[in-house]
């Protein structure tokens, strides 16, 4: 299996951020790259998750950063998860998109049948090494960037107290509801975090594009915020002073996922994530001579692909819960 796209696919990308130095964090102090620290006051476990994908490094120059400047709680317990190490150790500037995992998706596989069952991989192993920790979380936010130009946005699955919480964070503003992916659980769709009548909660907040400055500054205001919310700081975190949010929250929930049927699959413009279309029945694309069009009025774009293969997400489409401002 590959760890990547075939680079043919894909246009260049340059790489403005730094690739972190996570050589002082391997070890962990729980398990390799896992670093978990509890205060003597009771509170929340709250745990914050970078390089679910390996070239995502964003997330994981913020958590590398945190744990240098000493970051403790106040109250409850913190904890810093750098995920695939062995899909990070490959990331190479010149060929950044080729580094995503090493055998399969680590954020497909957290299904509980998946985790329990025969199968094995590099990212199968890794999960079920992280499971235990992850499983006395109270509050999960995992950090992660986007190929494509998009705006920042939290997604919170379709668990209400997880839809209220992205909505409390407020950075970055848009919040959607969704039902994930065919293709397998994501890490915020664990059963442990999606049970009715539990009271866990996990969020997944995409921050920009892979490797752009703005991406960084994006998921610091959103990990900030979320220790804001959860108290486990005192005196809790100010935001980033260069926080580029100005607008109120939004909810949005996806109303189709549109799957690429035809490797010939392609947008009709170039659309970027978080365009709002106005009118219904308008033409996004063709998939094969199949038309895709917007099924209602105010159709949000969320994180389009331009560039998709067969059987792959193209694009969700979803609806505002509240009407939106002309």
């Amino acid at each position: 299996m590959s760890g990547g796209p075939d680079r043919s696919f894909l246009p260049h990308f340059p790489v403005e951020l730094p690739v972190p130095d996570l050589r002082p964090w391997l070890p962990g102090n729980m398990l390799p790259g896992v670093w978990s620290f509890a205060a003597e006051a009771p509170g929340p476990h709250v745990a914050l998750c970078s390089l679910i994908h390996g070239n995502e490094i964003a997330g994981a120059l913020l958590l590398s950063r945190w744990l240098e400047q000493g970051m403790r709680p106040a109250r409850g317990r913190l904890t810093f998860i750098f995920a695939n190490l062995r899909a990070f150790a490959r990331f190479d500037p010149a060929d950044p998109t080729l580094s995503r995992y090493v055998d399969e998706d680590l954020n497909r596989v957290w299904c509980e049948r998946v985790l329990n069952g025969p199968r094995q991989s590099a990212e199968l192993s890794r999960a079920r090494e992280l499971l235990p920790a992850i499983g006395t979380v109270d509050v999960l936010l995992d950090l992660h960037s986007m190929l494509w130009p998009s705006d920042p946005l939290i997604l919170c699955g379709s668990v209400p107290r997880a839809q209220a919480l992205g909505l409390r964070l407020g950075v970055p503003p848009l919040v959607v509801a969704d039902q994930g992916h065919t293709t397998g659980l994501r890490l915020i769709d664990h059963r442990g975090f999606t049970r009715p009548e539990g009271g866990r909660a996990a969020l997944l907040v995409e921050g920009g594009q892979h490797w752009e400055a703005a991406t960084l500054a994006t998921l610091e205001a959103c990990a900030t915020a979320l220790l804001r919310e959860t108290g486990v700081l005192e005196p809790p975190p100010a935001l980033p002073l260069a926080a580029p949010w100005v607008a109120p929250s939004r909810m949005a929930v996806v109303t189709r996922t549109v799957i690429a049927g035809t490797h010939s699959f392609s947008f009709v413009e170039p659309f970027r994530g978080g365009t709002v279309i106005p009118r219904r029945n308008t033409l996004l694309a063709l998939d094969g001579e199949t038309e895709i069009r917007t099924p209602h009025d105010d159709c949000l774009l969320v994180m389009p692909s331009p560039r998709t293969m067969r059987g792959h997400t193209a694009v969700r489409l979803a609806r505002f819960l509240d009407p939106v401002e002309g």
